[in-house]
Formats: structure tokens, C-alpha cells, sequence
């Protein structure tokens, strides 16, 4: 029998605190929030019980900061799509981000295994004033277990509407996707990063931003692909191909820790989920 989870966080102001707000149905937790910062920002540790999604499964997670608020959300472990008889396993999520908030949206890797149809959707709204910092990785396959994503299809969708948009599909069979220079070059792990901002971000910091975090990514571990640009006045992106997870998650932290500061004058230390 199919799962159907939903989620729905509210990050509310209460005088100098972000507080937690939220409702679930289904198979879809929010562990206790935790203030490792200090009362302004409250970071959350989204757990999926089932620990993973087979076909017919959906989870539908909803969050929205107000104004002035700050969140860190991320996961225990990878999202992981299983092998489907024929249904759309699918994980959707929406945010919306009211004037001054501030997201950090940084869960560990989604896993599409072979013989999954997959479909992964994320996509925020900005008011003025508003900034998110995320990333989406994704491995295909689990190369190291003997288990290459040979059969099965992923679709992955990140937008912000009117700003961004980033949209594929990734079919197992399409040797020339996964095979060509111009598509994945023969790797199996990808991911996107980005900061992105309700307002235009001015040039002088943007390009502050954008040095930043390009030399932060030099001497990246070998194997790995990664480069950054600013596609827009309120966007900067950061692009990674790699043959396993752990090489790119390790860039992407470091780019994390240095887009933290660099934005928002905050310390890069890891969250200790990602250390267990």
C-alpha cells in the first residue's frame, strides 16, 4: 500500500526567536528544534520513518518563514527512491519565504535506485528582502554496492518561479545523457547549490560573493567537477559533477561555510547531523 506523508512547517517571530510551528500526516517527522546559534536561528532535522519511497509513495513537505525569521533544515540520512513495478514515487516540496526571512535548506543526498521512477520536485517563493541557501545532490545508482543505475528514470525540478528554473529528466537508457561530455561525462553524482534572494543582489556584493566562494572551491578532490556563476542580479549557482556523494558533499560544505559568512556573517560549522 502506497504512503502519502505530509508535512507543514511555519517558522514564526517571538521577540528574538525563530520558533517551530507544524503539523504532519503520515510517515513524515520534524525532530525537536535545536538552537546549537543562539535563539534567532532554529534548525530542524526533517525524518522520513520508512526511509525511503517506492512506487505510489508521495511526500508533500510545506514550509513557510515569517518575516525575520531563520531556519536550518536538513535530513539524518539520503532520500532514497526504490525500485518501482510501474508507479511515480514522489517528494515535493514548496517554500515560501516572507520579507527579511532567511532559509537554509541543506538535506544529505536523494539516491535514485535502479529500476525507480522518480519524480523530485522543490521550488520557493521569495518576498523582497528574503535569501535561501540550499543545495539538491543526487547520486544515481549505488555504485560501490554493485548496484548501477542501469534501469529507470529521475526527474528532477528546481525553481524558483519567475527567477530559476532547472528541469531534467534522467532516463536510464539514455546512453548519450549519461555518457557525453556535453551530458553527465560517465559520473553518477550530481548537485546544485545555490543562494538566492527575493531583491537583486547588489553588484559589488555579488561579485564579492561570487569570488568567495570560487576560490573556495579550488582544489576540489580529484574526479570532481564543480564551477560557479551569478545566471541573474539575484541568484548566484553553483554546479558539481562528481563520481561519488561523499567528494562533492565535501565541496558543497565548504561552499556552504563560506557563502554563510560571506552573506550573512555567520560561522560555517557543519550542523552534527552530518557528522553522524
Amino acid at each position: 500500500m502506497p504512503w502519502h506523508a505530509r508535512l507543514q512547517l511555519e517558522y514564526r517571530r517571538d521577540a528574538d526567536r525563530t520558533v517551530l510551528h507544524h503539523a504532519h500526516e503520515g510517515p513524515l517527522r520534524v525532530l525537536k528544534s535545536l538552537y546549537p546559534e543562539g535563539h534567532a536561528i532554529c534548525h530542524n532535522v526533517l525524518v522520513h520513518p520508512p526511509a525511503g519511497l517506492v512506487g505510489g509513495d508521495r511526500l508533500d513537505i510545506d514550509i513557510r518563514l515569517q518575516s525575520g525569521t531563520h531556519a536550518l533544515i536538513s535530513t539524518p540520512g539520503a532520500t532514497r527512491f526504490y525500485r518501482s513495478e510501474g508507479e511515480l514515487a514522489q517528494q515535493h516540496v514548496r517554500v515560501q519565504l516572507e520579507a527579511g526571512a532567511r532559509l537554509e535548506w541543506v538535506p544529505l543526498e536523494t539516491i535514485a535506485y535502479p529500476d525507480c521512477i522518480a519524480h523530485n520536485h522543490w521550488s520557493a517563493t521569495l518576498a523582497p528582502g528574503a535569501e535561501c541557501l540550499g543545495w539538491d545532490v543526487c547520486a544515481l545508482g549505488l555504485p560501490g554496492a554493485g548496484q548501477p543505475f542501469d534501469r529507470g528514470t529521475l526527474t528532477q525540478h528546481l525553481g524558483i518561479p519567475g527567477l530559476w528554473r532547472e528541469e531534467a529528466t534522467i532516463d536510464a537508457a539514455d546512453t548519450r545523457l549519461l555518457q557525453s561530455p556535453l551530458g553527465l561525462g560517465g559520473q553518477r553524482c550530481m548537485g546544485t547549490l545555490w543562494l538566492a534572494s527575493g531583491s537583486p543582489l547588489e553588484r559589488p556584493r555579488r561579485e564579492a560573493l561570487l569570488e568567495a566562494v570560487r576560490a573556495a572551491l579550488e582544489g576540489a578532490p580529484e574526479g570532481v567537477q564543480v564551477a560557479a556563476t551569478c545566471p541573474n542580479p539575484q541568484m548566484l549557482v553553483v554546479r558539481g559533477l562528481a563520481p561519488l556523494v561523499e567528494p562533492l558533499a565535501t565541496v558543497f560544505q565548504r561552499a556552504w561555510a563560506v557563502l554563510r559568512a560571506r552573506a550573512w556573517g555567520l560561522p560555517g560549522t557543519p550542523p552534527r547531523i552530518w557528522r553522524v
